[in-house]
């Protein structure tokens, strides 16, 4: 493994007036912990196409997870779903990224948009072979990855978005490849590169797609990390060991709770703990300063609201930019756009004002909750319980 890390962002808007998406994307780690993306494009839209693309979808990322190959897995679908009787098409379209030891890209398509590949804010053409399997023509290509290096898998509602029913000349592969590159130089992340080509597509349909439009950036990023100290130990002899263990790691420092910060203070010499004056226009519980530490805020008022945001944004389709003014929203910014590794040393002694009955354990739940939805997210989590 390299110092690399994946950074995965999906966007999608469904053809107007369809409830469901006929385009599907689904991420698995395989046995050997290499990543694979797939993204899937069903016939037409609707109900039939979400059915035909998921499958797809899951199909392929599932068996290729296994160590099957991509054979087995074309064979497999092809056997697998029914045939239009209108089109004659046994399945739908699809574009995989098989990402190996953070070092690698295979990527293979099937009809879909091609993919293309951005480096150094410019398009880079990939190398493509073609290979025939069971009928179909894949073509696969292979890319030794470099920081910064990103991608763009897309479904064909995305090329050619006009708000009449004619193909938009001005908007081919060619020109998202510039879009997009011309977004790279920023710096923004996967997710919002997807957003921001998506929003495009729903402008240019004049927000009434003609069609699916799904886009999955997938970007390699260096490694970053976060460390969160929450909470005191339930042994106050372990204090130290914590703070020892919590100072040690490399990457930022964020500690979440007063207690903890005046714990965190007095073993490092009874360092002040200061009102931080660079977020006093904040709302909320306000935010601390500690020298050496990254962020010092309030404790589980501020932690159940990162988890509150992180359960919107997963299941309701919050973006990170509708988040209040607070310092829960600094910590979700953090945790989302500037990591990839977060390490959570949760203290697990008891706060008088926490304990009244409802939850005795609420700094754990709290964390194990949050520590799912970041690994839903794409983020590398552990946990240390004192």
């Amino acid at each position: 493994m390299n110092n690399l890390a994946i950074d995965i962002g999906r966007v999608s808007i469904n053809h107007y007036g369809e409830t469901l998406c006929g385009d599907h994307s689904e991420e698995v780690v395989a046995k050997d912990g290499s990543q694979i993306i797939v993204l899937a494009d069903g016939l037409k839209s609707g109900v039939k196409a979400c059915i035909l693309s998921t499958l797809t979808a899951k199909i392929i990322s599932t068996m290729l997870a296994e160590g099957l190959s991509l054979a087995e897995c074309v064979a497999t679908v092809a056997q697998t779903l029914p045939i239009s009787s209108e089109y004659g098409v046994a399945y739908s379209t699809f574009s995989i990224i098989h990402i190996i030891n953070n070092r690698r890209a295979e990527i293979m398509e099937y009809e879909n948009p091609r993919v293309i590949m951005i480096r150094d804010s410019e398009v880079v053409p990939l190398h493509v072979r073609e290979r025939i399997i069971s009928g179909k023509t894949i073509l696969q290509s292979s890319v030794e990855l470099k920081e910064g290096d990103t991608f763009i898998m897309m479904s064909d509602g995305v090329p050619g978005a006009n708000a009449d029913l004619t193909y938009n000349k001005d908007w081919t592969e060619e020109h998202i490849g510039e879009f997009v590159s011309a977004l790279t130089f920023a710096g923004y992340n996967a997710k919002s590169l997807a957003t921001f080509l998506i929003e495009e597509c729903d402008k240019l349909y004049a927000g009434k797609p003609h069609d699916d439009c799904t886009a999955c950036i997938v970007r390699a990023i260096k490694r970053q990390s976060a460390n969160i100290l929450f909470g005191p130990p339930v042994t106050i002899n372990d204090s130290a060991r914590m703070v020892d263990l919590f100072m040690s790691k490399v990457g930022l420092k964020i500690v979440c709770g007063g207690s903890t910060a005046n714990m965190l203070a007095h073993h490092l010499g009874d360092l002040p703990v200061c009102f931080d004056k660079t977020h006093v226009r904040i709302e909320g519980p306000p935010m601390s300063h500690i020298d050496g530490i990254d962020y010092v805020t309030e404790g589980v008022i501020t932690m159940s609201k990162v988890l509150e945001y992180t359960n919107r944004m997963l299941h309701e389709g919050m973006r990170i930019e509708e988040a209040d003014n607070d310092a829960a929203a600094i910590l979700l910014r953090v945790l989302l756009e500037d990591v990839t590794d977060v390490t959570l040393f949760v203290g697990l002694a008891v706060n008088p004002a926490h304990n009244l009955g409802i939850k005795f354990h609420i700094k754990e739940d709290i964390a194990e909750k949050l520590a799912t939805n970041l690994r839903i997210m794409g983020k590398n989590v552990k946990i240390s319980y004192f």
